[in-house]
């Protein structure tokens, strides 16, 4: 009897570790991030920066679902966002996505530091942020 009743815990335990998914933490993006760099996809290359662009350009995600975006330190939209999982269009494989300003992004890295997104499109512009 004792062995069927590890066997169950054991069996309980493996399958909730396995069952579990990776994604992001929700609140790791609420923050505010600057704009250090875009590169263009396969279809449009192109590297862009605030130096070459001629502006700043920061967003910042509140905890209550809204993005705010400055351009030279004005601001320029409030709207908001959503966090989910989604197939990107690039790879049709699943991520973690977020959705703002009417456009769908792949969040490529997060972390304290930095955001990486990416259109999700066929051409998978790649936008950099630094906190």
């Amino acid at each position: 009897m004792k062995r069927i009743l590890l066997f169950f815990i054991a069996f309980c335990l493996f399958s909730s570790f396995c069952a579990t998914e990776k994604t992001i933490n929700s609140n790791a993006i609420v923050n505010t991030w600057i704009w250090e760099k875009s590169i263009g996809g396969t279809n449009n290359p192109y590297t862009a920066t605030p130096k070459t662009s001629g502006f700043t350009k920061k967003v910042v995600f509140t905890s209550d679902g809204r993005v705010i975006t400055y351009k030279n330190d004005v601001e320029i939209r409030n709207s908001s966002y959503e966090i989910g999982k989604g197939l990107g269009a690039a790879d049709n494989l699943e991520h973690d996505l977020i959705s703002f300003e009417g456009k769908t992004y792949v969040i490529e890295k997060l972390d304290n530091q930095n955001l990486t997104i990416l259109s999700n499109n066929s051409d998978a512009t790649r936008t950099i942020f630094k906190r």
